[in-house]
């Protein structure tokens, strides 16, 4: 694990955790320990996700076509 992949995690969960906050300002520990883990673990799937479209076959050619 990279500096960065440990960045862009803590940024997810703070910003999971922020908007949980600006729901419900009342917002308890474990709804915002709830928020930052799912903020956490989305990180994580779009990382993946990302990553394994950038290396599927033929990637750079399934842009736009028209021109």
């Amino acid at each position: 694990m990279g500096i960065g992949k440990l960045i862009e995690e803590v940024a997810g969960a703070v910003a999971a955790e922020d908007a949980a906050e600006a729901v419900d300002p009342n917002a308890g520990f474990v709804t915002k320990a709830a928020a930052a883990v799912a903020g956490f673990e989305g990180v994580n799937k779009l990382t993946d996700g990302l990553k394994e479209k950038e290396q599927e076959p033929g990637a750079e050619s399934a842009g736009d076509q028209n021109g």
